[in-house]
């Protein structure tokens, strides 16, 4: 029979208001089927059909049907309120498992009700009523998912609805428990934004994890991390040392190194003391004595007979001799326990960084050159730039080269230009622990309040111990507290203050923190700024109650400067607080002075750092535009950056229109944050909203566009985006330009710097492979900015520094020598060419005087020869290019450019695939993705990482191991000795080979 086609509901409509419930019941049945297409005739109705639903004496599930009709009609009249609420009604009649627009649109409606429902409960620790029906369908929608396998998207709506109990059902029901754990921790990250509720995620994640047969403690002791729960680690940490099997030790030190990498200081040393000492045993030994009569030495002090011989004394009685054993079970344990405390206080992994960026070092000592010469001596800010530019290029590689060969033109700094200078090498030697202290000797103060040397020297030489111990100083905490105590002389406490901050960074030591203090009540502008901002690097995210104590001073001064340095130092101890911050965050918002407002951008920057939280973006957005004060206007902007670099491709999207804002500030202010947020990601975006900036009007929107420029292309090559080739030329250009404004110079300067910083070997990376932000880093880059004010804090940019290197260490942490593979064309990710060859050709084509004869008579041999050329081609007579006289040079220049154009041509076309690296070898951000062991390879790393710090496990461990030789920088142990400038130029000198002479004519 031929289906019958439905033109109108008006009869089904009709028959609602029979009397008969069969009749009621075919209607709404039909009517459920065609609501899609004729719920505009429908929605007259529904007055009726709620009649039926709200009926009771009417069938239970004739009224579930009523209903979902209701429901339906209500979906489509955009009413999702009204249409969830009768699909509440409608009971097991609303299927869940319907794939159609509908039951989509109104399960996301429900699991966000409901979220928002059990979120409200859990805040406010009331008890909120949850509709029973509502909660039913969340869970018959987890349920379903479960059992489908669709176990990540189970994991979204149980973390989403706060259902940990349901999240837990999923994890262990997944087919692959490990895979979905991890899914899941990176969930936590990215998609909780509260910090208490990530924090019960997170603990529920270890459980799941301890119970399996074999637990991943690499990621348990991540997010026993994330809890701030040293002793967990420390008590997985003891249990793999003390295993038998030396893959569970070299397991032990791949997590030791892993959480190094996240930088949290205090932590850290929490782990490393909770590491039990190995049990040791006392042995009583008796000691026998020999008496003969041969002389002999007399160790006891005894009376000697003239003759030599030993005096007739009684023989002793054997006494017991205490000694200390360890336990032969423990030996292994106690060599184990020096290896891991080795890396949890940090000195191995800085050692073997240091190791790494100078042997790898290929910093051009030429683009230093061509800087130097282009600044005039009277520009004292460019000056301090080309400093500032030659310390970040050598942070890290010890190589002081460019300072050692222009001393006389370095001694031209005065004031603070040379505290900055004296400051730089604490960069350059950054991770120089050992040797800090002896290789700053010459600078550091020699005693009394002052000693003899300028105070800006040697208050710059105890800001750079700080950055050489930065994160890392208790071997030097002591001395400049020494320091900051025996002196009155402010320029020296703003070094010591800085240097204390860096040095005892988020420890929160409460002497260091009394010392500070007493320099900030002297109410000296200079010390004060930096007694601000040491307070806050102490207490970085402790969300201590000397914050306000800190806020009341603020107040009460008249300095600028302290009230500046105070409010950065306030939002430094709300780092990493999230909504724990919130009031103070208000408190400042909301203040009268435009400097405090300005310290709470940095606090909403710093608390709620890389968590792209909605809230702190709107905030930051709202005082971008609304505030009066430029500088807050500036700061606002600048901090998205912060918020957002764990997600870098929403901020070019996020900061386009404020870029193109008519107000300068702003534009600077976007500038920079793209810079911090894009940093090292190459990202296209980024280039592509910072590249109009960079010759913008303004000329200090110009320098951020062109520091931030850098800050995005570092460590990307040439050959992977042609812009930055493009962008070299473009600082070269600024450089070398006269008419070129101070601040754009400034800029370019940096950005050289920054492009080649650390050797061409660093690039800046604020989260770890296990997306943990990198507290050291993020607070580097925080002060930084604040160079907009004062310059010595450039140099906070080198604690965001990152080496790009993979380094395989074996069960003795050693180097060695083995081949991995870089399965992707060499040319991509290879060193920047030196710049020595066109410097060369450039010099070459300086102008020079020509006669008006000559130029004449040139010009009448190149027409006679053209003539003859001619002649000679028309008469098809060619002679051989050897007989033809002046052309012969001409012909040969070009044959030989033909020749190696050709040559080059020939080598590029079979450009390999693939390029095979020696460990430790440089592997940059974009080329690990393509990183392989290969197949006969010796040594299989603990777990499969393509950069960092990698334990190898040792397949043949009989036969004898190659090291690779990465010698420690000892040779540049004293920027004083004059015998070790051959040695550090060597290091340099790696591509400096002599240039062929240029081409010449031989006259007769």
């Amino acid at each position: 029979m031929a289906a019958v086609m439905v033109s109108s509901a008006g009869g089904l409509l009709a028959m609602l208001n029979e009397p008969q419930p069969s009749l009621k019941h075919h209607a709404l049945s039909h009517l459920n089927n065609l609501v899609d297409r004729f719920w505009p005739e429908i929605s007259t109705s529904v007055p009726i059909i709620e009649s039926l639903y709200e009926d009771e004496e009417f069938d239970m599930h004739q009224r579930q049907l009523a209903a979902l009709l209701v429901s339906k009609v209500f979906y489509y009249l955009g009413e999702l309120n009204d249409s969830l609420s009768y699909a509440l009604g409608a009971g097991p009649q609303f299927d869940v498992s319907e794939d159609t627009d509908y039951v989509h649109t109104l399960l996301a409606k429900a699991i966000d009700e409901y979220a928002s429902l059990r979120s409200k409960a859990v805040e406010s620790n009331d008890m909120v009523d949850i509709d029973p029906r509502l909660e039913a369908i969340v869970e018959r929608m987890l349920e379903k998912c479960i059992t489908d396998g669709k176990y990540q998207q189970a994991m979204g709506i149980a973390i989403e609805c706060r259902r940990l109990d349901k999240l837990e059902e999923a994890i262990v029901k997944s087919d692959n428990v490990q895979g979905t754990l991890a899914y899941c921790i990176n969930v936590s990250h990215s998609f909780v934004n509260r910090r208490e509720y990530r924090h019960e995620v997170l603990t529920l994640l270890v459980k799941v994890y301890q119970q399996l047969p074999s637990p991943d403690y690499l990621s348990i002791c991540q997010c026993l991390m994330f809890l701030d729960e040293p002793q967990g680690v420390a008590s997985i940490l003891e249990k793999l040392l003390r295993s038998e099997s030396k893959d569970d030790a070299l397991l032990a030190l791949q997590i030791a190194f892993d959480l190094v990498e996240n930088e949290h200081q205090a932590f850290l040393l929490s782990v490393r003391d909770r590491l039990p000492a190995p049990k040791t045993r006392i042995v009583e030994t008796v000691q026998t004595v020999e008496i003969t009569d041969a002389p002999a030495e007399n160790p006891s002090g005894d009376v000697q007979m003239a003759d030599g011989a030993p005096a007739p004394t009684p023989t002793p009685a054997p006494a017991p001799t205490i000694v200390h054993e360890t336990d032969p079970v423990d030996a292994t344990y106690a060599e184990r326990l020096t290896k891991i405390k080795g890396i949890l206080s940090g000195e191995t992994s800085i050692q073997l960084t240091l190791q790494f960026l100078y042997s790898h070092n290929k910093s051009d000592l030429l683009i230093l050159k061509t800087i130097k010469q282009s600044v005039e001596m009277r520009n004292s800010v460019c000056h301090s730039a080309t400093i500032y530019a030659n310390a970040i290029m050598h942070a890290g590689t010890t190589v002081d080269t460019f300072l050692r060969e222009n001393l006389d033109w370095l001694s031209r700094a005065t004031n603070w230009a040379k505290f900055s200078a004296t400051a730089g090498l604490g960069v350059i030697h950054r991770g120089h622990l050992q040797q800090g202290r002896s290789l700053m000797a010459p600078y550091l103060p020699q005693g009394g309040a002052g000693g003899g040397g300028s105070p800006y020297s040697e208050g710059g030489a105890l800001y750079a111990l700080g950055l050489i111990h930065a994160n890392h100083g208790e071997g030097i905490k002591q001395f400049l507290r020494d320091s900051l105590r025996s002196t009155n002389v402010e320029v020296i406490q703003h070094g010591a203050c800085l240097g204390l901050g860096l040095s005892a960074l988020g420890t929160a030591d409460e002497e260091i923190y009394d010392d500070v203090k007493s320099v900030l009540y002297t109410d000296s502008a200079v010390a004060g700024e930096a007694a601000g901002i040491s307070m806050g690097l102490l207490l970085v995210g402790t969300a201590t109650e000397k914050a306000s104590e800190m806020l009341a001073y603020a107040h009460e001064t008249q300095h600028e400067k302290i009230i500046r340095g105070l409010a950065l130092g306030i939002a430094l101890t709300v780092y990493g607080r999230e909504e724990g911050a919130d009031t103070l965050i208000e408190q400042m918002t909301r203040d009268q002075d435009p400097i405090i407002r300005y310290g709470g951008m940095y606090a909403l920057a710093l608390a709620y750092s890389g968590t792209a939280n909605n809230k702190a973006i709107r905030q930051l957005l709202h005082f971008a535009v609304s505030d009066v004060s430029d500088d807050v206007r500036r700061t606002a902007v600048l901090a998205l950056g912060f918020v957002l670099y764990s997600d870098p491709e929403q901020t070019p999207r996020i900061v386009s229109l404020l870029s193109e804002s008519y107000n300068p500030h702003v534009r600077y202010g976007a500038a920079l944050a793209v810079g911090i947020s894009c940093a090292g990601t190459g990202l296209s975006e980024a280039i592509s909203l910072l590249a109009p900036l960079t010759s913008d009007v303004v000329d200090f929107v110009r320098q951020g566009a062109l520091i931030a420029m850098a800050m995005v292309m570092v460590q990307i090559s040439e050959a992977s985006d042609s812009r930055v080739g493009k962008f070299r030329r473009q600082l070269e250009k600024i450089i070398l330009d006269k008419h070129e404004d101070t601040m754009s110079k400034m800029g370019a300067i940096l950005a050289s710097g920054i492009l080649d910083a650390g050797g061409r070997n660093v690039t800046i990376r604020l989260l770890s492979k296990t997306k943990h932000d990198k507290v050291t880093a993020v607070i580097g880059l925080a002060v930084f900015s604040q160079f907009w004010y004062w310059y010595p804090l450039i140099y906070f940019i080198s604690l965001a520094f990152s080496p790009t290197a993979f380094i395989g260490l074996n069960y003795d942490l050693k180097v060695p020598k083995f081949e991995f593979m870089s399965h992707a064309k060499p040319s991509l990710f290879e060193y920047p060419k030196p710049t020595t060859v066109p410097t060369a050709n450039t010099a070459a084509k300086l102008p020079t005087a020509v006669l008006s004869t000559s130029v004449k008579a040139k010009a009448r041999a190149k027409k006679d020869a053209e003539q003859k050329a001619n002649a000679e081609k028309a008469s098809g007579a060619e002679k051989p290019v050897s007989e033809s006289g002046s052309g012969k040079d001409k012909e040969g220049d070009s044959m030989q450019v033909d020749s190696t154009a050709t040559v080059e041509k020939k080598a590029a076309e079979p450009e390999a695939a693939f390029e095979i690296l020696v460990n430790p070898a440089r592997v940059v951000p974009a080329q690990e993705k393509y990183i392989k062991l290969l197949e006969d390879s010796r040594y299989v790393p603990v777990k499969l990482a393509p950069s960092g710090f990698v334990l190898l496990k040792d397949l043949r461990e009989h036969e004898p191991e190659v090291l690779s030789l990465t010698d420690a920088p000892t040779s540049t142990a004293s920027p004083a000795a004059a015998a070790t400038q051959g040695t550090t130029a060597s290091a340099m000198a790696v591509d400096d080979e002599p240039q062929p002479p240029q081409a010449f004519e031989y006259a007769t």
